[in-house]
């Protein structure tokens, strides 16, 4: 399964960016996925996961209310809707498919993860 992301940039704070992520082959039928970001200098954390059929998604705190994932297995992509932006939330973001039709907040719960895209959010 390869994964490719796309959509990062260059943002102000306040503005939005929609993340995308294809797989190579048709890996959400079954499988969750969700996406990750690791800023500079600082580990990779979770940002939201989103099941199989798109009835279930989970948000880090930080990104509650203003991020949502979803889905679309007829293409084998995976959104994030990032809107009121905050320099915090400069960083790469990865996306990932996971083991199971369900996927928690934990990095060890994924097995495939894309090269990841570039967020930069300017004050």
């Amino acid at each position: 399964v390869q994964l490719q992301a796309s959509g990062g940039g260059l943002v102000q704070a306040g503005g939005s960016l929609r993340l995308s992520c294809a797989a190579s082959r048709r890996t959400g039928s079954n499988n969750a996925m969700g996406w990750f970001r690791q800023a500079p200098g600082k580990e990779r954390e979770f940002v939201a996961s989103i099941s199989w059929n798109g009835g279930s998604t989970n948000y880090a705190d930080n990104v509650q209310g203003r991020f949502t994932i979803s889905r679309d297995n007829a293409k084998n992509t995976v959104y994030l809707q990032m809107n009121s932006l905050k320099p915090e939330d400069t960083a790469v973001y990865y996306c990932a498919v996971a083991r199971g039709s369900y996927a928690g907040r934990s990095l060890t719960n994924y097995n495939y993860w894309g090269q990841g895209t570039e967020v930069t959010v300017s004050s």
